[in-house]
């Protein structure tokens, strides 16, 4: 089982890693999809391999609920019509029915972004919400009823910083307005004499004549 605090690698590599054919077919996908680095495809991969392997237990099986579970499961992810049922439907899926429902793809088909990367771009920057949650993984798979509730995040208006940013110039401006105010005040008293401390001084003259 492992380690309940370790995740598991969710991907295996490939077990021949110089392949022509695999490196060619992930080259297109990676230009096609705009997969970034190749761990991407082959995470989607073990999710797509895995489906196929579990319709072939059902098939083994002859399980009934299984199968009406599976098929489901990929109805509402939009990877099958219901008029395909049966399980010959899900093994003749490819791997690229899976990157056609990636979030980045569904960006450029719907016209929310006009290329690829730019699509990569608004994910990874957190700027779109899906059914109202923000989801920064480009590899996320849309399903039916996701698709129409993709939008682009709103710029939020920060109207605390602009008050207090106001407060501030305001502040400033007073204290200027004050300097100015004090500069045009004439000298203090002991610089200019009163007309009483004048009188006295003349007195004071007339005596010593």
């Amino acid at each position: 089982m492992g380690h309940p605090k370790k995740f598991r690698r969710k991907w295996n590599r490939p077990k021949k890693l110089f392949d022509k054919v695999r490196i060619e077919f992930e080259l297109d996908l990676k230009r096609e999809y705009g997969f970034r680095r190749k761990r991407e495809i082959w995470k989607l991969e073990n999710d797509f391999k895995n489906i196929k392997r579990r319709a072939r237990k059902i098939s083994a099986e002859k399980d009934k609920e299984g199968e009406k579970m599976l098929i489901n499961k990929l109805v509402k992810l939009n990877l099958m019509e219901k008029s395909n049922t049966g399980l010959e439907g899900v093994l003749n899926l490819k791997l690229e029915d899976f990157c056609e429902r990636r979030l980045q793809t569904i960006l450029r088909k719907k016209g929310i972004a006009n290329t690829v990367k730019q699509a990569r771009q608004l994910i990874a920057h957190k700027k779109v919400l899906v059914a109202d949650r923000i989801i920064n993984q480009p590899n996320y798979i849309v399903s039916a009823e996701e698709e129409s509730k993709i939008l682009l995040r709103k710029k939020e208006k920060k109207k605390e910083v602009k008050e207090d940013k106001k407060e501030v110039v305001e502040e400033s401006k007073d204290e200027n307005k004050k300097g100015e105010i004090e500069k045009e005040k004439p000298k203090n008293d002991k610089d200019e004499p009163d007309g009483k401390g004048k009188e006295e001084v003349g007195e004071k003259k007339g005596r010593i004549r």
